[in-house]
């Protein structure tokens, strides 16, 4: 059974104690990749939540079997949680700031869906920029913070939650077309990915735009 530790909610605290009535970590993975989506994940705290489950920091420092061990434990801490994506070829369309922007409204409308005030929360974004409200009809009280998928519990439980969400996505896409090892790379440029991409062509999962900046 995990233990549990003094929680990295001392930020989050500080927003509720301000007037919030939730506080929304938000984080987004996949940003880099060269295939598949990006993904926005979105977990929901207030006053009432437990300490944060031992072990759930930001998702780039665990090993890809630590974070599929904690992922429902992040979803089981939090109040509400989901992941929103947009495709390569929206990536491609949009461009990358909006499509994250996409992602996170996406994920942000399920938690609306499942009840969350989201007018009423303040979303804790990983990071110095606010992708959020430059695709949302009415501005949402948004906090940027760097290193936030590190020191804040909601985001970090955010992170993981979206990180092994993706994941489990190319490791799906993995199983129908296998010759560029998406289940490994995740969609990120490693060697045999680029090889990959040289002796078989790029995939509908590619972001075109970005394989012509890589060339």
């Amino acid at each position: 059974m995990m233990g549990v530790v003094d929680p990295t909610l001392d930020f989050e605290h500080s927003l509720l104690a301000n007037g919030a009535t939730s506080v929304i970590g938000c984080d987004e993975v996949g940003r880099g990749a060269l295939a598949g989506p990006v993904a926005v994940g979105v977990a929901v705290m207030n006053a009432t939540v437990a300490p944060l489950p031992l072990g759930i920091r930001d998702s780039k420092m665990l090993s890809e079997p630590r974070r599929e061990l904690l992922a429902p434990v992040a979803v089981a801490w939090a109040l509400h949680s989901a992941v929103g994506l947009a495709s390569a070829l929206e990536v491609d369309e949009i461009g990358l700031i909006a499509a994250l922007g996409l992602a996170g409204k996406r994920a942000l409308g399920e938690l609306h869906r499942s009840g969350v005030d989201i007018r009423r929360s303040v979303v804790v974004l990983d990071g110095d920029s606010d992708y959020l409200n430059k695709v949302m009809r009415r501005p949402l009280n948004v906090v940027t913070r760097v290193k936030a998928d590190r020191d804040c519990g909601s985001v970090a439980a955010a992170s993981v939650i979206a990180k092994v969400h993706r994941d489990r996505l190319m490791i799906d896409a993995h199983a129908v077309t296998p010759d560029y090892g998406w289940a490994s790379n995740k969609g990120y440029g490693s060697t045999d990915h680029m090889d990959a991409i040289t002796r078989f062509g790029p995939h509908e999962l590619h972001r075109k735009s970005w394989l012509k900046m890589s060339a």
